[in-house]
C-alpha cells in the first residue's frame, strides 16, 4: 500500500554522507497477531520513491491519515483515507488491503486496481514502515500512530532510506499544519479512526 505523503514535518532530513552499516530490510512474518496490531488509525509521515508516478503523488499530498479495519473476509482490510492533495481534503472509502500471510505481503487495491504491493518492515509497534515491492524502483514509506514521530524513529527511517540510496531531496514529508479534519474530531472514539 502506498500511503501518500509529502511536505515538511519541520524535522530536517540529515542523511549522513559517510557510509553506514546497511542491513537488509527485514519484513515482518505474518501470523495471527500481526493484523490485529495494525488495525486502527495511522498518520502518513514520509516517503521516498524512484518511481515517477509515485513521486508526483508524493509531491501533491501534504497530509494523510488512514485507518485499517476488518473487511468482509479474514484476509482483507478496509481502509478509510483522509488526504489533503494540494489544497483539497478528500475522503476515500473505496480501498482495500488484501493480506497474504504465506509471503507476508499486503496488496492495496483501489477501485479493483492494484496500486501497490508492500512488505511491512520490522520496527516499533507504533510505526508502519512499508517497502513497496511491485515496481522495480526503490520505494519506502513511514506511517505512525501519531502525527509526529520521535527523533530515534525518524533516524531509523532515514537510515533505511540512506541504505536504499535516497538523498534528502527525494524524501517527501507531510505536515500537521496541513491536516484535514478527522470525522468526530481528533479524539474520536470511532473505531475506524481512533
Amino acid at each position: 500500500m502506498l500511503a501518500t505523503l509529502t511536505l515538511f514535518l519541520g524535522l530536517p532530513l540529515a542523511l549522513a554522507t559517510e557510509p553506514r552499516n546497511c542491513t537488509p530490510l527485514v519484513p515482518v512474518t505474518f501470523d495471527n497477531t500481526t493484523i490485529p496490531q495494525i488495525l486502527g488509525q495511522w498518520f502518513y509521515i514520509a516517503g521516498a520513491s524512484k518511481y515517477p508516478p509515485h513521486v508526483e503523488e508524493m509531491r501533491a499530498v501534504t497530509f494523510e491519515a488512514f485507518s485499517f479495519f476488518p473487511g468482509s473476509h479474514e484476509d482483507e482490510l478496509n481502509i478509510t483515507e483522509i488526504i489533503r492533495m494540494n489544497e483539497t481534503c478528500v475522503v476515500r472509502n473505496s480501498s482495500k488491503v488484501q493480506v497474504f500471510q504465506q509471503n507476508s505481503t499486503l496488496k492495496h487495491v483501489d477501485d479493483n486496481n492494484v496500486t501497490s504491493v508492500a512488505r511491512l518492515i520490522q520496527s516499533d509497534k507504533d510505526l508502519l514502515i512499508l517497502n513497496h515491492i511491485n515496481i522495480d524502483f526503490p520505494n519506502l514509506s513511514l506511517s505512525a500512530r501519531t502525527p509526529n514521530v520521535s527523533k530515534e524513529h525518524m533516524e531509523e527511517f532515514q537510515a533505511h532510506l540512506h541504505c536504499l540510496g535516497f538523498t534528502e531531496e527525494e524524501v517527501f514529508y507531510t505536515s500537521t499544519e496541513h491536516a484535514c479534519p478527522l470525522p468526530g474530531g481528533e479524539d474520536s472514539a470511532d473505531p475506524q479512526l481512533g
